[in-house]
C-alpha cells in the first residue's frame, strides 16, 4: 500500500502521511496510477452530482474546480508544454526539446489550456444532464492506465521523469489494469475507447516528438480523459 500513498502524493493534493521514498519505490508508484484515478473520479463525480442539485452547469463547474484541484492542474502543465513543444515542431530537434524545457509559458500552452478546460466544461455539463456519473467517475481511471503502457513501450526522449518509470513497469500490471478496465467498460462502454486513445497518442508522439517523456504522459491523460468524456456522451445519446 505504499506504493499508493506514494502515487497518491505525486498524483493529487489530498493531505497523506508523510513516507519515506527511495527512487526506486518512487518509479513502482506508477503501478497504481490507475487506483488513484478512481479516487480522483469519485471525487469529480461526487462534486458534480452535489453541484448539479443547484443547476447542471453549477455541477459541471463544481466537478471541473474539483478535477483540477484535486490533481494540482500537473497534467495540464504538461499538456501546455507538450503545446509550446509542438509549436516549435518546425524548429529543429535541439529547439524543440528547449522548448519542452522551458519552465516558461507559451502562447500555444495557454491556448491549449483554456480550450482544455473549456472542453472539459461543457461536456462535464452534458454528462451531467445525461445523468452519465458512472462514465465520470471512470474516467480518470481509465487515462492513468495509459502511461503504464506508454512507459513500457515507447523510447524515452529524455532521462526524465518518464524515465524513471520505464523498467518498474511488468507485464502483470498491464494484465491486471487491463482486466479492471473490461470489468469498468460494462458499467461505462464507453471506457472501450480508451485503448485508442492510448495508441493515437503514442503515434503522434513518435512521430512529432520522438517518445515519451514526464510532460507527454501529462499531455496524454488529460488528452485522453478529454476523449473519453466525448465518448460517454456519445454512448449516452445513442444507448
Amino acid at each position: 500500500m505504499k506504493g499508493l500513498v506514494i502515487a497518491i502524493q505525486f498524483l493529487t493534493r489530498l493531505p497523506m502521511p508523510r513516507v519515506h521514498v527511495s527512487g526506486a519505490e518512487f518509479a513502482a508508484s506508477i503501478r497504481w496510477f490507475p487506483a488513484v484515478g478512481l479516487i480522483v473520479g469519485a471525487m469529480v463525480a461526487a462534486a458534480g452530482y452535489l453541484g448539479a442539485l443547484i443547476d447542471p452547469w453549477a455541477g459541471a463547474l463544481t466537478a471541473l474546480v474539483c478535477w483540477v484541484t484535486v490533481t494540482g492542474a500537473l497534467h495540464l502543465d504538461g499538456l501546455g508544454d507538450i503545446a509550446d513543444a509542438a509549436g516549435a515542431a518546425h524548429k529543429d530537434r535541439e529547439r524543440l526539446i528547449a522548448v519542452l524545457a522551458d519552465p516558461h509559458v507559451g502562447s500555444f500552452a495557454i491556448v491549449t489550456i483554456l480550450l482544455q478546460l473549456l472542453a472539459k466544461l461543457i461536456l462535464l455539463r452534458l454528462l451531467i444532464e445525461a445523468q452519465a456519473y458512472a462514465a465520470i467517475a471512470l474516467i480518470p481511471f481509465a487515462a492513468r492506465i495509459g502511461p503504464l503502457f506508454w512507459t513500457r513501450f515507447l523510447r524515452q526522449l529524455h532521462e526524465g521523469l518518464g524515465a524513471l518509470f520505464r523498467e518498474v513497469v511488468r507485464p502483470q500490471d498491464l494484465l491486471l489494469w487491463t482486466a479492471l478496465l473490461i470489468g469498468a467498460a460494462f458499467f461505462a462502454p464507453s471506457l472501450w475507447i480508451a485503448p485508442v486513445a492510448w495508441i493515437v497518442w503514442a503515434l503522434w508522439l513518435l512521430n512529432c516528438i520522438g517518445g515519451i517523456s514526464g510532460d507527454g504522459h501529462g499531455a496524454g491523460i488529460e488528452l485522453t480523459e478529454s476523449v473519453l468524456l466525448v465518448a460517454a456522451l456519445l454512448w449516452s445519446q445513442v444507448a
